[in-house]
């Protein structure tokens, strides 16, 4: 399946989807026999184990009584909701680390941090002539 069919945005398309068949007390049974389709594949499209086509988005909502710009002007202002809140989340603010913490990052243990440095030998160069 496509990334498409799980992502959040789809989540809340489904949800809105059942939330509505729910509120007018139907079971999935009572909702394909509106339908004329199997309760397995009422239950396929809210799962989003499948896809509705936008003409049997129009007949799933007549069915429940739901008009059908209405139910997209609700959607899209959800969806437009999530994406205002997603965008203004700030990501989390690194906290400065420790000398220590800097430390175990690096693998390094206190008593190899604390030693002194060997003292550099002078290179001698050699001149060729």
């Amino acid at each position: 399946m496509s990334k498409a069919l799980h992502s959040r945005h789809n989540k809340i398309f489904l949800d809105k989807l059942r939330k509505l068949r729910e509120s007018r007390q139907l079971r999935q049974a009572d909702l394909c026999k509106l339908l004329g389709r199997s309760q397995g594949w009422v239950s396929y499209v809210e799962s989003g184990q499948t896809t509705l086509h936008i003409i049997e988005l129009r007949q799933w909502l007549a069915a429940l009584g739901v008009e059908f710009l209405e139910f997209l002007n609700e959607l899209d202002a959800e969806l437009r909701l999530l994406e205002a809140i997603r965008l203004r989340a700030k990501p989390p603010h690194r906290l400065a680390r420790s000398p220590l913490s800097q430390l175990v990052q690096a693998g390094l243990s206190m008593d190899q941090s604390t030693a002194t440095p060997a003292q550099a030998k002078p290179v001698k160069r050699q001149v060729r002539r």
